[in-house]
C-alpha cells in the first residue's frame, strides 16, 4: 500500500516539475475550463489516496470518477459560460471543499501511523 502512495506522490511531483518546465501557453478563453478540470482531477487523486489508505481503492471507481469529474466541471464551466453565470465558481467551491476534506482525513490517517 506504502509503495503505490509513494508512487502516486512521485508521480504528481514529476507531473508539477514537468507540466511547469514545459513552455506551453493556453489561451485566456479556456483559463476557466482548465482550471476546473484540474481541480476535478486533484481532488479524484486525492481521493483515491484516501481510499488506498482506507484499503477501498478500486482502480475502475477512480478512472471513472477522474474523467467523469474532470469532464463534468469543465461542461458545467461551458454552460454557465454560455448562459452568461459563473458556474464554475459553483464547481471550485464543491472541489474546493472535498480536497480540503480529503487532505484532512490523509493526514490525519499519517499522524495515525
Amino acid at each position: 500500500m506504502w509503495l503505490g502512495l509513494w508512487l502516486a506522490v512521485l508521480g504528481l511531483g514529476v507531473g508539477i516539475i514537468v507540466g511547469l518546465n514545459i513552455p506551453l501557453v493556453l489561451p485566456h478563453a479556456y483559463a476557466k475550463y482548465l482550471s476546473v478540470a484540474a481541480l476535478a482531477a486533484l481532488d479524484s487523486v486525492l481521493g483515491g489516496i484516501r481510499a488506498a489508505m482506507e484499503d477501498h481503492f478500486d482502480n475502475e471507481i477512480f478512472i471513472s470518477g477522474f474523467f467523469s469529474n474532470a469532464l463534468l466541471a469543465a461542461g458545467l464551466a461551458f454552460v454557465g459560460e454560455r448562459l452568461g453565470i459563473d458556474l464554475y465558481l459553483a464547481a471550485v467551491v464543491a472541489f474546493g471543499v472535498r480536497i480540503f476534506n480529503n487532505i484532512a482525513i490523509i493526514r490525519r490517517h499519517l499522524l495515525k501511523k
